[in-house]
């Protein structure tokens, strides 16, 4: 399975409000997958989940989702691995006809072929996400646990420049990879690429295995990232990384930028963005969490409707107010626009409301 992506998609003009509609919606279609990641959240298998939503089930969950009101919630399909499932194009025909708009991010299995991107395409998928976690394929695989996936993922990178696919590359931030990201970086700029997130590990499933970055080496690499981001020809973002916000913030100031034209640029309509606040995610059983590595159910959608358990449920309520944060995060004037990943936060301490142990920041 690929890292949860913020949007797969260059990011829209959020909803004001992220108390009361997410700007994504995660939904891990099925736990199989045929790859064996390094870092995989779901732990995912050859084969789904016994109690995997049925068809029905799931075509009654995206019934739930215009239940939000405009703007909807992009809802982007992940695993293990979307392709695995049959039903997979009949399930992006009923969230279409109910106008959610629907990205993909599938794994780089013999399923990734030219003629699966476009008919993905021609069912209204509107972009498409792809993980490359190293720029040559010993790296890559390595992490990938298969051969021949780094060559199936260029494939499919140059598949989607010829088919008009939007497209967002997930490249994951641990001591494994760290030092391979400038490359990475390099072979990207000759790609036709959207936007490149780059994923801060989150100890948790089988990505326990992996060793994250000190927190003055993630200092140093944010700097890093926010400096090549102003002359990549693509968008360049963070996932469970919002202390990021603060670090170019920082650098927007320095340059001389005014708080409207902060605002206005990508990072900026990302502030207050966070596991649970602006992010949703939906297990292949149907769970309602805050988010894919902050594996706490709120609800489930086989008996609970999703906008109730977003807006009402105290799990969400909590994300959503940085008030109720602990530690440094609670302290920091910078909560409202960061917040810290609720994900690493509940990894490190068992507590989502705990203090992000990534962050350097020490708050007045």
């Amino acid at each position: 399975m690929m890292a949860p992506p913020h949007p797969s998609r260059p990011m829209r003009h959020a909803p004001r409000d992220f108390a009361l509609t997410p700007l994504n919606i995660y939904w891990e279609m099925t736990q199989a997958c045929a790859l064996a990641c390094r870092h995989c959240r779901a732990e995912a298998m050859p084969q789904p989940h016994p109690l995997q939503l049925t068809f029905e089930e799931s075509v009654r969950f995206l019934r739930q989702i215009p239940d939000f009101g405009n703007p909807l919630p992009q809802l982007i399909l992940t695993g293990g691995d979307p392709l695995a499932r049959p039903d997979l194009l009949d399930l992006i025909d009923a969230a279409r006809a109910l106008g959610v708009p629907v990205s993909i991010t599938p794994s780089a299995t013999p399923n990734l072929t030219r003629a699966m991107l476009a008919a993905l395409k021609a069912h209204g998928v509107e972009a498409l996400g792809l993980s490359l976690d190293g720029s040559n394929a010993t790296r890559h695989d390595a992490i990938r646990g298969v051969e021949g996936t780094f060559e199936r993922t260029v494939e499919a990178m140059d598949w989607a420049a010829e088919l008009g696919m939007p497209l967002q590359i997930n490249t994951l931030v641990a001591a494994e990879t760290a030092d391979d990201l400038p490359a990475i970086y390099a072979l990207l700029t000759t790609k036709q690429v959207a936007r490149w997130s780059l994923f801060f590990l989150i100890s948790v499933g089988r990505g326990r295995v992996l060793e994250s970055l000190t927190p003055p080496a993630a200092e140093r690499l944010m700097v890093w990232i926010y400096r090549i981001a102003q002359e990549a020809p693509f968008a360049v973002a963070t996932t469970e990384a919002p202390s990021y916000r603060r670090v170019a913030l920082g650098e927007m100031r320095a340059a001389g930028l005014s708080g409207e034209q902060i605002r206005q640029t990508p990072i900026g309509r990302g502030f207050g963005i966070r596991d649970g606040n602006g992010i949703m995610f939906v297990s292949n059983t149907g769970d309602i969490c805050p988010a894919g590595f902050l594996p706490l159910p709120a609800g489930n959608v086989r008996t609970d409707h999703i906008v109730q358990v977003y807006r009402e449920s105290p799990l969400f309520a909590a994300l959503h107010d940085p008030t109720t944060f602990g530690g440094r995060c609670g302290r920091c004037e910078y909560r409202a626009i960061c917040g810290g990943s609720r994900a690493r936060a509940f990894a490190a301490s068992g507590d989502p409301l705990a203090e992000d142990p990534l962050c350097t920041y020490q708050p007045a």
